[in-house]
């Protein structure tokens, strides 16, 4: 047996989200973590294990919130396994890392979660150039001196896509306007208001071609799930299923794990919410899970009526990493949850979808989960 069919999601819950909050982060991370807890119908006391990305410790300010100790201190567990670390196959990890748990019997009901600040942090440094510089990191002696940042990675491969398929920023925009478009169905998005194609071509350009509307929005905010035994006597009915996970370093590499560990395939994908830190990576993952044509998604996301709420393959259904905000992975794991029952309201897939596509991650860093009703 595969260890994916031992757990199952019970509860899923997320703090206020939003720009620049000037909250606690372990306020953030308590108010997730219980609301997590109370909607498995938990209590603390059942909950035995903890497993974050990417714990307490990061170079950059912001970029976590609360690590295990913080949480178990915050809420007074009584853990039997716990980990968190930064160096997990993806923001995602940390639930590859509680499925085994659960499946080995080191845990019953663990709590998973994933907190940010980085809008604050970013306005205590004065922008994230001066909080980047404030990591140390020795990756910047690279790029530091020619004045190339983050986003120059992400417009390198966005440039490489337009001119090896003939895709245009025309097509590449209906993925930041249906984020957008759906963003404004979640009343926890951080923008709402409706974007046009025209918007997105006249915005400012971060680092050619690669516009504002390209990149995801840094913000406060945690969201927290639990993962249960499946046979635990105290999962209910509105348990997600775990279908099928995968760990393996690079998108393509990560996708055919998945698709291999599960006798479902692209075809029964109905919603993807994938990872979109920049356009281009959620291009990466719609052509590695086999959800778009290789060299193809220009044309089939074209008009954005495919890619719709009503359309035959509905993406970022809550406005994504785009719209709604960063939050690496967690909040389209959310989301898929809240749509698979049935409970996105006016952003709500018809039909009531049963299978659901979750990416986290670029490059060598990714994981990827395939949830079901």
């Amino acid at each position: 047996m595969k260890p994916e069919s031992a757990a199952v999601i019970s509860g899923v819950g997320a703090s206020q989200i939003g720009r620049r909050l000037h909250r606690d982060p372990l306020d953030l991370t308590a108010v997730a973590a219980l609301a997590a807890i109370a909607d498995a119908g938990l209590t603390a006391d059942d909950i035995d294990g903890v497993s974050t990305y990417p714990g307490a410790l990061w170079s950059t300010p912001g970029i976590t919130g609360a690590g295990v100790d913080d949480v178990r201190e915050l809420l007074g567990l009584n853990l039997r396994w716990h980990t968190g670390g930064g160096e997990l196959p993806g923001q995602l990890g940390s639930i590859v890392n509680a499925v085994l748990a659960v499946a080995t019997g080191l845990a019953t009901h663990v709590l998973c979660f994933r907190t940010v600040w980085e809008s604050t942090a970013q306005e205590l440094a004065g922008s994230r150039g001066a909080l980047v510089a404030q990591s140390g990191r020795e990756l910047l002696q690279w790029s530091k001196p020619y004045g190339s940042g983050y986003p120059t990675y992400g417009a390198l491969a966005m440039a490489r896509y337009l001119f090896e398929t003939g895709a245009t920023r025309e097509q590449i925009a209906q993925l930041a306007v249906v984020s957008r478009a759906n963003a404004a169905g979640n009343p926890d998005a951080v923008y709402r208001t409706p974007m046009t194609v025209d918007d997105y071509l006249g915005s400012r350009m971060i680092s050619d071609p690669l516009c504002m509307f390209d990149c995801d929005v840094p913000v406060d905010g945690s969201v927290a799930v639990i993962v249960s035994r499946a046979d635990a006597s105290n999962v209910d009915s509105r348990a997600i299923r775990i279908e099928s996970m995968a760990s393996a370093s690079g998108v393509d590499q990560c996708s055919e794990m998945l698709w291999s560990r599960t006798d479902l395939g692209p075809a029964d994908v109905k919603l993807a919410e994938i990872y979109d830190g920049f356009t281009i990576y959620a291009i990466r993952w719609l052509e590695g899970l086999g959800l778009t044509p290789p060299g193809g998604t220009g044309e089939f996301i074209e008009g954005g009526k495919r890619i719709s709420l009503d359309g035959e393959l509905p993406i970022s259904t809550g406005g994504g990493q785009l719209s709604a905000g960063r939050l690496h992975g967690y909040g389209a794991l959310l989301e898929a949850c809240i749509q698979l029952r049935g409970g996105g309201g006016a952003r709500q897939v018809p039909g009531n979808p049963g299978v659901a596509v979750v990416s986290s991650g670029a490059e060598m860093f990714t994981s990827c989960l395939l949830l079901t009703r």
